[in-house]
């Protein structure tokens, strides 16, 4: 067993603990106003525990830094993307928001605790330095990010151009994570891929922009109706849910999307708009770890509708909108209120998006388990989806 994974263990372990106590505690119950008398029995024993803690430690500990890593924690079991923020962590958050003028060109989630790159930006510092997929980042500047809110996370990544970020990363099958240092740049989101095979045309789009996605609908509706379509979403994991839907529609004319709900948001479903449906022609989409959020939400929506046939590995599993709760000593919660669900129901955000054709490793695979990657002399994914593709008429 590697150092790393014994130290997800015990990571894993105590989120754990954080989330029964959190059950047991009857938080749910306080903030609904519900089953008070239980729930205030065990805010009791809470209370209890903490006053131990501080009497019989091995050290007399910061009650206030124990408490807010338990807030972090508490926050970070119920999903990636949800996060306690202090007042200082908050302050930064809203005199820095994310979208800064340089980046140094990875998308970043949490597992394990751990900051983890989701994909990497093409021609980035992250890709020069040979980053990929299920990197995890043990620590930036020397602060474990075990200890940082996602949404600082990404504000710690960018900054302006020509200044540096210093970073701990564990790759696979490494012993010992590697120190890297990468200076932030100014990096163009990359272009519309386009091929031709034969009578297929193969489209990725990178991103999942507005204007992205109208490039897709022009390429489409210039297709003419003999040809198939690759959709290749691998490593897309930046756009909007909405521009997902809208990819979705261009080839679904009748149906649903997906659905959005959550315990305080009235569900919503979202449907085939047939007159932004541009065709049916017969297609694959390849989709592999790095397709997350938007991506996910259309390659959830083509699978299901039995448009598509998807093609790969599982995608990420990020499908979630989120809001801001002020608290009154100026920390925040940044809490995940709806998740999306694809047509056949499956939450994205706990199943993510499994293809009908896999091709790679077993979708409960463990990271740690995998091989390290190999380039390979061809695309084993896109070779797939082409023989897929010659079977249909």
């Amino acid at each position: 067993m590697s150092r790393f994974f014994r130290r997800s263990v015990f990571v894993l372990s105590l989120a754990l603990l954080v989330a029964l106590i959190a059950g047991e505690f009857g938080l749910r119950a306080v903030i609904a106003g519900s089953d008070q008398d239980g729930a205030y029995k065990q805010l009791d024993i809470y209370s209890k525990v903490l006053s131990r803690i501080q009497g019989e430690y091995v050290t007399e500990p910061n009650l206030k830094d124990v408490t807010t890593g338990a807030l972090h924690g508490l926050l970070e079991t119920l999903d990636a993307d949800s996060s306690y923020l202090t007042a200082d962590e908050y302050k930064i958050y809203k005199d820095e928001p994310m979208g800064g003028d340089a980046q140094v060109g990875i998308v970043v989630s949490k597992r394990y605790g751990y900051a983890t790159v989701v994909t990497v930006v093409p021609g980035s510092p992250a890709d020069k330095e040979h980053f990929s997929d299920g990197d995890v980042i043990e620590s930036i500047g020397g602060q474990s990010t075990r200890e940082i809110p996602l949404a600082v996370i990404k504000l710690m990544l960018e900054g302006k151009a020509g200044t540096t970020v210093t970073m701990s990363v564990i790759r696979p099958r490494k012993a010992d994570p590697d120190k890297v240092t990468l200076t932030r740049t100014v990096t163009a989101a990359p272009a519309l891929a386009e091929q031709q095979y034969d009578d297929v045309l193969y489209l990725k789009p990178g991103v999942l922009t507005a204007a992205r996605v109208d490039e897709v609908a022009a390429r489409v509706k210039a297709l003419g109706k003999s040809k198939k379509i690759v959709l290749d979403l691998r490593d897309v994991a930046q756009g909007d849910a909405a521009e997902g839907l809208r990819l979705a529609n261009l080839f679904v004319k009748q149906g649903t999307l997906a659905t959005l709900s959550g315990q305080k948001v009235e569900t919503k479903t979202f449907a085939a708009d047939a007159a932004k449906w541009v065709t049916d022609a017969p297609m694959a989409v390849l989709v592999n770890r790095g397709t997350a959020g938007a991506s996910e939400i259309a390659a959830g929506a083509l699978g299901d509708s039995k448009r598509a046939s998807v093609v790969g590995e599982r995608t990420f599993g990020q499908g979630t909108e989120q809001k801001t709760i002020e608290l009154p000593d100026g920390a925040a919660l940044l809490l995940t209120e709806a998740e999306y669900v694809t047509p056949a129901g499956k939450k994205i955000m706990m199943d993510a998006v499994t293809p009908t054709v896999l091709v790679g490793p077993s979708p409960d695979a463990e990271v740690e388990d995998e091989e390290p990657a190999v380039p390979a002399k061809s695309d084993a994914i896109l070779t797939k989806a082409l023989d897929v593709l010659k079977t249909v008429s």
